[in-house]
């Protein structure tokens, strides 16, 4: 597969919003994160995410808690704040606005052509 570096700076827009909407689905370890976005367009490495939780707790959108592991010391488990359900719920309306704005001008229909 070729990136682009536009392919790029697209990926690198959405990432927070794929990473809340990972999160969004339920309490979640962040090993698990990037399991989950290994195999997706936004798989990505400890030290792009860690810094993005960071950035989103900060932001009030989301906390962690932390929970005993049978496989070793505690672990960090984080969940959607009220504030990060809004905003999630805010994007996901935004995304789909965008998808039916690309598609309607990628139709011909309304365009006037020279023959």
């Amino acid at each position: 597969m070729i990136t682009t570096s536009q392919q790029i700076a697209i990926r690198k827009g959405l990432l927070e919003f794929a990473v809340l909407k990972v999160v969004g689905v339920g309490s979640i370890y962040a090993a698990d994160i990037l399991r989950r976005m290994q195999e997706t367009e936004f798989a990505t490495q400890e030290g792009t995410l860690y810094p993005l939780l960071s950035k989103l707790r900060r932001d009030g959108l989301v906390v962690y808690q932390w929970q005993e592991s049978e496989l070793g010391p505690p672990r960090k488990y984080y969940q959607l704040t009220d504030l990060g359900r809004e905003q999630l719920a805010a994007l996901d309306q935004y995304w789909k606005t965008i998808d039916q704005t690309l598609q309607q001008l990628g139709r011909r229909s309304g365009l006037v052509t020279e023959s």
